[in-house]
């Protein structure tokens, strides 16, 4: 048996100290159990806020338990070869947030990617990126459109050598530009 344990210190934006803990053991063939805490679980007295627990089939299954808010979560990830094209399905549902979304991703080539969203009760998202040049420097241009909104996103994002990137976002439905 595999047991592996990662810590985190660190501040948010509120400036106050955090600390977060996960504890991975791979007990039978390829499935992971995880157990997470955070600093919410020892300050003052013991208490069940910040944990969970996580099994885990890499690619292809994800069950996670969130104790305080008694809460699963169901991920199923599988991934088919349509056309000589991998099409990629996720189905994520929170049970008690009664949230459902599916994802489904094709990559036609290295540059051109095509993505659609459905969640309830949001509605479906499209979304196609282009990949333009080649890695470090690489110019990627993201149309989306949301069909419950009727709206069209935008972002265009570059990457520069020694590791610096600019990105630029429009959202057509807030009319909200962002530059990062």
């Amino acid at each position: 048996m595999k047991v592996m344990l990662k810590g985190k210190y660190g501040t948010d934006k509120s400036a106050a100290a955090s600390a977060s803990a996960t504890l991975s053991a791979a007990p039978a063939g390829d499935l992971r159990l995880k157990a997470s805490v955070t600093d919410a679980t020892f300050l003052r007295c013991a208490s069940l806020d910040g944990l969970s627990f996580s099994l885990e089939k890499p690619g292809s299954l994800i069950l996670d338990f969130n104790v305080p808010k008694r809460d699963v979560t169901f991920q199923f990830m599988n991934s088919v070869c349509l056309a000589e094209k991998l099409v990629s399905l996720t189905y994520r549902h929170a049970w008690r947030e009664n949230r459902t979304a599916l994802d489904c991703s094709v990559e036609f080539d290295p540059a051109n990617k095509l993505a659609v969203n459905y969640a309830l009760p949001t509605g479906c998202k499209v979304k196609y990126v282009y990949a333009h040049g080649e890695m470090p420097r690489r110019t990627v241009l993201e149309p989306s459109y949301d069909l419950s909104k009727n709206a069209w996103d935008f972002a265009v994002s570059r990457k520069f050598d020694g590791g610096d990137s600019l990105k630029a976002t429009y959202l057509t439905s807030t009319k909200i530009l962002g530059v990062e």
